[in-house]
């Protein structure tokens, strides 16, 4: 099976302890997954709601890309962003469901000396390791187990639904399995796949930090130590509002939160520095200091 990694931008800047994180784990792993050559950005959520035709067309040149990399032979396309996953997955849907839309791309891409097939599968992290690697094999690999640590696994909106096939779109469980195989424990909790508020802390910052507090009191309430995330945005969010949540709303939300990878990755035993983990704001260690 051949892979090809997509970072998109956010893994490159402000989320690389992601890209640091899942690297490691995969090459722990065996997973090779090359980076896609020449990507560009996914044009995201916010360049959707600009010019729609546009962003699929910046979308399908990655897609294109990753055809022409592999000669045409089937390739599973990584994004591990939840927005790229996301804006990725519907790119293909919108081509294959509204054949005008489809042409439009498809002239755009012809008009560069591109072409796609519809030989791509776009496909989360978060599906490979399940599906793919298996449960047992990561079990075997987390030499140092997290055990005793509690995990509110946070999914974000956008991973799920509505394009994803791999998980449930209410109650998603692929993370939570993914830990628990590293021996950490799962708490319960029904917001995992609720909105931390995207783009609204940068817009309308009030109703942007009462998302996210909702979310962090309640992880906290069901006695969460740290909060795993698998969106870059998500764990901007979360992360590095605490302070300002505080102030605003009065309550201590103070938690860490981490890219699920960068949980794997410790439980495998990899060094903290090669996961990213000396970039988060709020340190694990206290939490995983038991684990």
């Amino acid at each position: 099976m051949r892979y090809v990694y997509y970072p998109g931008c956010s893994l490159k800047g402000s989320g690389r302890p992601y890209e640091e994180s899942l690297l490691a784990v995969f090459k722990k792993l065996g997973i090779a997954a090359p980076e896609l050559k020449d990507w560009n950005c996914c044009g995201a959520t916010s360049y959707m709601s600009v010019d729609e035709t546009k962003a699929f067309a910046l979308a399908a040149r990655n897609l294109a890309i990753a055809e022409g990399q592999n000669g045409g032979v089937e390739v599973h396309f990584l994004a591990p962003c939840n927005a790229c996953y996301l804006v990725h997955s519907k790119v293909q849907a919108y081509m294959k469901s509204y054949k005008k839309m489809g042409k439009v791309v498809t002239d755009a891409l012809a008009s560069t000396g591109m072409q796609y097939k519809g030989t791509v599968k776009v496909r989360h992290p978060l599906d490979v390791l399940v599906n793919d690697v298996g449960l047992e094999k990561i079990q075997q690999a987390a030499t140092r187990p997290l055990k005793g640590l509690k995990v509110a696994c946070y999914y974000g909106c956008q991973l799920v639904r509505p394009y994803a096939t791999f998980d449930n779109p209410h109650d998603p469980m692929t993370m939570d399995q993914v830990l628990r195989a590293c021996g950490a424990e799962t708490v319960e909790w029904p917001l995992k796949a609720r909105c931390c508020g995207g783009t609204l802390t940068g817009t309308i910052e009030e109703v942007g930090l009462r998302l996210s507090q909702i979310l962090l009191h309640e992880a906290k309430r069901r006695g969460a130590e740290v909060v795993a995330t698998a969106c870059p945005l998500c764990q901007f969010n979360l992360e590095c509002y605490q302070d300002r949540m505080k102030k605003r709303f009065g309550e201590d939300v103070s938690i860490p939160v981490v890219y699920f990878t960068q949980l794997m990755g410790r439980a495998m035993g990899i060094t903290d520095s090669a996961l990213g983990l000396q970039r988060n704001l709020v340190s694990l260690q206290p939490a995983a200091a038991s684990a």
